[in-house]
């Protein structure tokens, strides 16, 4: 009976294993089998109840109550408005604008071909024909549309068709008007860089004069004789940013007026917004250390400015997007780190605090919104876990407050503007997004999309469960991380580890959301016979701007303590072969995996670094500044944790991956990096990527990347 029972159990789990079917690198990064799907074209409609949905080229409008398509608001087949890439509607959803055979220019930006569709009148008019624009968006009052073309913005009345060039000082590579320079779009996610008044009578907008920056080339390759260059400014660490300037201009009398932001152009406008009154202007306004935050207010009709408010840090300050103007003009909310977790303020117009809303050990992590009618306002946190994200409910006094979203993971919501309903994307590690609406009071109306074909999936192939765990290390500091171990796990069996990580300021991997196509990397990995892991060093978010800032002038120290810590955590587990680890990073993650390898050379056996950082004199100067100050202020910062000082340490197995074309981590990074092994005598594999950008991705690109590290990390771990 003993043998009888070990052949039927032999049986059964040699029939599991051939009953689940083997992840394919080729499912994951090309033929889209295995890719979560979200819900193209929605948005609420202005009367609160109805929404839309893009189902090919036509725009679909449903009854939130009922789920029943109450029609089409339009129909792209019908009228040769096929192939679009995107739409907006207009303030009163009587127009939309389309965007059309658009091209990327760097991570955020692009250009397309415009056109604004009157849904009363039926007719299509193109924004412009000369050629591509940037950026272009409808008043308020859906009568005009601004865009950039040529690094000039221009003003198309819809009426007249009369078109206003409102700058003509545009030139590539010296000015830009209403569009941003690289390193704002990248560092401080201004992209589109004007904003119409709430009147749509002015149009207040940034000018960038980037003729001091210095240049950076791309080289192209296209099969011709000689390769193509491609020139732009990139400003590095303690080289000359760009002069910014903000302007209104007042479309009525055609004036021009610029904005009292001070002597001091070795700063940053950090953002622009109208308040409820048209006649203010704000902005953020800071300096070049980025630990003096100043929020001001400008009178449209003079420019002159007064301060809101100011931030201090002995660090940095890096609250950008965090100012929200309540409907009645007379009050904003703002937030702020200053009691150590990020948290709410109520200030009046005139700059004074009326108000701290939440507090706690704990940050707020997104406003939602503010209902004027129940006079409650939405915010996201961590307050449960630093791991998680929940929807909560508050007054504007900070009483009776309530958590409205209650699944376990990550939530995000999206107010009707009546805020009578709300759509919520729910997601943990282990199962993929979920689109639902629910009426504000809670109640589940309907799914829009539940992704089952990937629980599916993910039910076939015998994927493991994501877990997670904790462990203090010889500092006394609590980390975070998760682990996926191989189907069929046997823990009297030695495994590999395989550890992936970022590592970067504010950034969180290990947390209970959905993590795209990596999951499915990781779990072949594991049906492989490894053992994943990640793991939040300090530095990274979630917990506090302590924390966060405490890598303060020497990114890259503490991090890799606790990286090196959380590998022997890992590695003195009884199932762990401590001879074969690895690890794995990109961009930062690069830059963290290349350090770990090469300081923690007698604990990683192997390491991966996708478009590492090697120096940090080599990067942008916002983002560097900002945590390192420059080099000649920090030498030794920049030094002691810079990889390419440290190639002599290497004794693991490293692969090196770049991506010729990347505009925002230059070659120049890891050609150094290359440089400096081969000066030490150290042997390497590197893979290079032509015409790719930062992202390395496009056709089959990711395929052949990731068939390349998988096979890396099989011959050598």
């Amino acid at each position: 009976m003993r043998i009888l029972s070990i052949l039927l159990l032999t049986i059964v789990v040699n029939f599991q294993s051939f009953a689940q079917e083997k992840i394919q690198l080729q499912d994951i990064w090309y033929s889209g089998k295995l890719y979560a799907r979200s819900v193209p074209g929605f948005n609420f409609m202005k009367d609160g109840r109805h929404y839309t949905r893009q189902e090919g080229n036509r725009i679909f409008k449903y009854d939130i109550l009922t789920g029943q398509s109450a029609g089409v608001i339009f129909d792209g087949d019908a009228v040769g408005m096929t192939d679009f890439s995107g739409f907006r509607f207009s303030d009163d959803e009587q127009k939309i604008v389309f965007t059309k055979d658009e091209e990327s220019i760097y991570r955020h930006s692009t250009r397309a071909n415009y056109f604004v569709y009157d849904l009363i009148a039926k007719t299509q008019t193109p924004v412009f024909t000369k050629g591509k624009q940037m950026y272009a968006l409808l008043s308020p009052d859906a009568q005009k549309v601004a865009f950039v073309y040529d690094n000039n913005l221009y003003v198309k009345d819809l009426s007249t068709n009369k078109l206003t060039q409102i700058t003509s000082d545009g030139q590539v590579n010296h000015i830009i008007n209403g569009a941003s320079d690289w390193v704002y779009e990248e560092e401080l996610g201004v992209v589109r860089a004007y904003e119409w008044a709430p009147d749509s009578k002015k149009i207040a907008y940034y000018r960038f004069d980037e003729s001091e920056v210095k240049e950076y080339t791309l080289n192209y390759y296209h099969d011709d004789v000689y390769p193509e260059p491609y020139t732009y400014k990139y400003p590095k660490v303690g080289e000359k940013n760009s002069i910014v300037d903000l302007y209104i201009y007042d479309l009525p009398s055609g004036k021009k007026i610029k904005v009292k932001s001070g002597e001091d152009k070795d700063t940053y406008i950090a953002k622009i917004q109208w308040s409820k009154d048209p006649n203010i202007l704000t902005f953020l306004h800071l300096n070049r250390h980025q630990n003096h935050l100043k929020l001001f207010k400008t009178d449209a009709g003079t420019g002159a400015s007064t301060v809101l408010l100011e931030e201090k840090s002995k660090y940095y300050v890096d609250n950008y997007n965090n100012l929200t103007f309540l409907p009645d003009g007379k009050q904003f909310l703002w937030t702020s780190d200053r009691s150590g977790f990020n948290h709410i303020y109520l200030y009046d117009m005139e700059g004074h605090l009326r108000k701290q809303i939440t507090k706690g050990d704990w940050g707020v992590t997104k406003l939602q919104g503010f209902d004027k009618k129940r006079k409650v306002l939405y915010y996201q946190s961590s307050e449960r876990d630093p791991k998680v994200r929940d929807v909560y409910a508050i007054n504007l006094k900070g009483r009776n407050k309530s958590r409205i979203t209650k699944g376990a993971g990550w939530n995000e919501i999206s107010f009707s503007p009546t805020y009578d309903y709300y759509t919520l994307t729910h997601s943990t590690i282990n199962s993929p997004p979920t689109y639902a609406i629910y009426t504000n009071e809670g109640k589940w109306l309907r799914s829009l999309q539940d992704n089952r074909p990937i629980l599916k999936q993910i039910k076939a192939h015998g994927c493991t469960n994501v877990e997670f765990f904790d462990f203090t290390t010889s500092e006394g500091v609590k980390l975070n991380g998760w682990m996926i171990t191989p189907p069929l796990f046997n823990p009297k069996k030695k495994y590999p580890l395989f550890m992936y990580l970022y590592g970067g300021p504010g950034n969180q991997q290990v947390v209970d959301q959905w993590r795209g196509p990596n999951y499915w990397w990781f779990q072949m990995l594991a049906q492989k016979g490894y053992v994943v892991a990640c793991v939040d060093n300090r530095g990274t978010g979630g917990r506090g701007a302590e924390f966060k800032k405490m890598t303060y002038m020497q990114l890259g120290h503490y991090e890799t303590i606790d990286q090196i810590e959380a590998a022997k955590y890992l590695s003195a587990k009884p199932f762990i072969d401590e001879k074969r680890t690895g690890i794995f990073g990109w961009s930062y993650g690069g830059y963290m995996s290349s350090l770990c390898l090469l300081k923690g050379n007698d604990v990683f056996e192997m390491g991966i670094a996708v478009a590492p950082v090697t120096n940090w004199k080599w990067y942008d100067s916002i983002y560097t500044e900002r945590f390192m100050r420059t080099e000649k202020e920090n030498p030794k910062g920049y030094h002691d944790n810079s990889p390419i000082y440290f190639a002599n340490r290497l004794k693991g197995k490293y692969l090196l991956i770049h991506g010729l074309a990347d505009d925002n981590v230059h070659f120049q990074n890891s050609a150094e990096m290359a440089r400096a092994l081969v000066e030490a005598n150290k042997q390497y594999e590197t893979y290079i990527y032509t015409n790719k950008n930062h992202g390395i991705y496009g056709g089959v690109t990711r395929l052949h990347l990731f068939s390349k590290m998988t096979n890396f990390i099989e011959n050598n771990l």
